[in-house]
C-alpha cells in the first residue's frame, strides 16, 4: 500500500484504488513526476511524464497504468486537446470493461468523462456522468474525486441558468473543502465559487475568492494551468472591483505560464485575452477567441470584444457581427444563461433574434404554457428575489420582470408571490 505521505505527491486519482508498492511501480514514481510539474507550472513536461506513465511496461497488481492514463487524459482536456484525451480515456474504458478495475478506475473514468464532455459543450451529458460516478468514488474511497464531479455539476447548472441547483453545488464544494477533500485543487474549486456568488449577488459577493485567488502565486498558477477561460474572467471580477493590480497580476500569471509552455495553444489563447481586454482592444480579442480551443472561452472572448465595439457607436455592424458569433458558441456550449445576456446586447443595438435560448429549470408540461422567460422568472421569484434582481439575472428590465409575472400568475392560477413560490416548489424539476 502507499504510503500516506507519498499520495500527497500522486494525481487525486492515485489516493485510493490501487495495490501496489510505491517503491516498485514505476508508473506510480512517473505519475507522482508528471503531477509535480504540473502543480510547478511545467505543464508540457507533466503531459510528457504522463503519457511515459501509462505507458511504461509495469508488472503492476493495482489500477496503476489505468489511473495514469486517466490522469493523461485529465491533463489534456485542461489543455484543451479534446479529440487526444477522448483517444486516451477509451483505452481506460476497455481496461474497465475487461474486469482490470479494482473499484477505483471506473469512478475516475467517469468524472473525468464528464469533465470531457462538458468542456465540449455536451452539459446535459457531462451532468449525467459525473452524477454516476459520485457513488461510484464514495464506494471506492476516492473521495478527493468529489470536487471534480461537483464542479461539473455546479457549472453546468449555472451555465443552463438553474441558479437554485448551482447553489446546492456550491454547498456540496464547500462541504468537499471543509472536509479536506479539495487539497489538490483549491483554487478551482474557490473559481467556481466565486462564479456562482457573483451570478447570485454580484461582484461585491466574490470579492474575497477573488482577491484570495490572484494575491496568491500558487492559487492564480494552479487555475491558469487548468482551466482557459479563468484568467479572462479574473480580469474582469479584477476590475468590477476597481483593482489594476489585481489585472496586471493576471495578465503577468498568464504571460509567464505561457511562455513557459510555448507549445500549449490554450494558454497562449488565455493569454492573448486577459491582455486584451485589459488593453481594451477589440480586434485582438477576436484573435483571442479565434485561438481559444475552449468554446466557452472563445464566446466570452467574442462578448467582450462584442462590448467594446458596441460603445463605439461607428463599429456598430462589426459589434453584431462579433456579438452573433459569441450567441453561437454559447449556444454550442450549452450556456443558455450566457446567451441570453448576448440576445440582451444585441438588442440594444436593435437586433431581434429569431432563436431564443432555453432556461434549465421545471417541466413545462407539468407547469403549463410558460415561456422560456417565463420559466426563468418564476424560478428566480420563487427563490426570493425582487423583480430588479431577477431583471438584473436575466438581463432584462424590472419592469418586464413585473410584465411577465403577471402572466406567470395568470397561467399558474396563483394571486401572489407566496403562493408563485409554494406552487413552483411542487412543480417537478426536468434538470435535476
Amino acid at each position: 500500500m502507499l504510503d500516506s505521505r507519498f499520495r500527497l505527491l500522486l494525481p487525486p486519482s492515485f489516493s485510493a484504488a490501487h495495490t501496489c508498492d510505491s517503491s516498485s511501480c514505476e508508473t506510480v514514481r512517473l505519475s507522482a513526476l508528471s503531477f509535480s510539474a504540473w502543480s510547478h507550472g511545467d505543464l508540457t513536461e507533466g503531459i510528457r511524464l504522463a503519457v511515459a506513465a501509462g505507458t511504461v511496461n509495469a508488472a503492476c497488481t493495482g489500477d496503476c497504468v489505468g489511473l495514469a492514463q486517466v490522469w493523461h487524459s485529465g491533463l489534456l482536456v485542461k489543455t484543451r486537446e479534446l479529440a487526444s484525451a477522448a483517444r486516451v480515456l477509451a483505452g481506460v474504458e476497455e481496461l474497465v470493461a475487461g474486469g482490470r478495475d479494482n473499484g477505483g478506475l471506473a469512478a475516475a473514468a467517469l468524472i473525468c468523462a464528464a469533465d470531457l464532455a462538458f468542456t465540449r459543450g455536451d452539459v446535459e451529458t457531462a451532468v449525467e456522468l459525473a452524477d454516476k460516478g459520485v457513488p461510484k468514488a464514495r464506494q471506492a474511497g476516492l473521495d478527493c474525486l468529489l470536487p471534480d464531479a461537483h464542479t461539473v455539476m455546479a457549472l453546468g447548472a449555472l451555465r443552463r441558468g438553474n441558479l437554485s441547483a448551482s447553489l446546492d453545488f456550491a454547498d456540496q464544494l464547500r462541504d468537499d473543502a471543509l472536509l479536506g477533500q479539495t487539497v489538490h485543487r483549491p483554487s478551482q474549486c474557490a473559481w467556481v465559487a466565486a462564479q456562482l456568488l457573483e451570478a447570485q449577488g454580484g461582484a461585491a459577493s466574490a470579492v474575497h475568492l477573488v482577491v484570495g485567488i490572484i494575491a496568491n502565486d500558487r492559487l492564480v498558477m494552479e487555475l491558469l494551468a487548468s482551466q482557459p477561460a479563468a484568467a479572462a474572467w479574473l480580469v474582469r471580477a479584477a476590475r468590477k472591483l476597481g483593482d489594476e493590480t489585481l489585472v496586471g497580476r493576471v495578465v503577468v500569471g498568464a504571460s509567464a505560464l505561457a511562455a513557459r509552455n510555448v507549445g500549449l495553444r490554450s494558454l497562449g489563447a488565455a493569454r492573448m485575452h486577459a491582455d486584451a481586454l485589459r488593453e481594451g482592444n477589440p480586434e485582438r480579442l477576436v484573435a483571442a477567441a479565434d485561438a481559444h480551443l475552449d468554446p466557452w472561452a472563445s464566446a466570452s472572448a467574442y462578448e467582450d470584444a462584442g462590448k467594446l465595439l458596441s460603445a463605439a457607436h461607428q463599429e456598430r455592424d462589426r459589434a453584431v457581427e462579433v456579438l452573433e458569433r459569441a450567441f453561437d458558441r454559447y449556444a454550442d456550449s450549452a450556456a443558455s444563461r450566457d446567451a441570453r445576456r448576448v440576445v440582451s446586447r444585441l438588442r440594444s443595438l436593435g437586433v431581434r433574434r429569431g432563436r431564443y435560448p432555453k432556461y434549465a429549470g421545471h417541466d413545462q408540461t407539468h407547469i403549463g404554457s410558460l415561456t422560456n422567460t417565463e420559466v426563468a422568472v418564476a424560478e428566480l421569484v420563487s427563490q426570493g428575489f425582487t423583480n430588479s434582481q431577477v431583471g438584473e439575472r436575466l438581463f432584462i428590465s424590472g419592469h418586464t420582470v413585473a410584465f411577465h409575472l403577471k402572466k406567470i400568475f395568470r397561467k399558474m392560477n396563483v394571486a401572489s408571490r407566496v403562493e408563485l413560490t409554494r406552487t413552483w416548489s411542487r412543480a417537478p424539476s426536468s434538470d435535476y
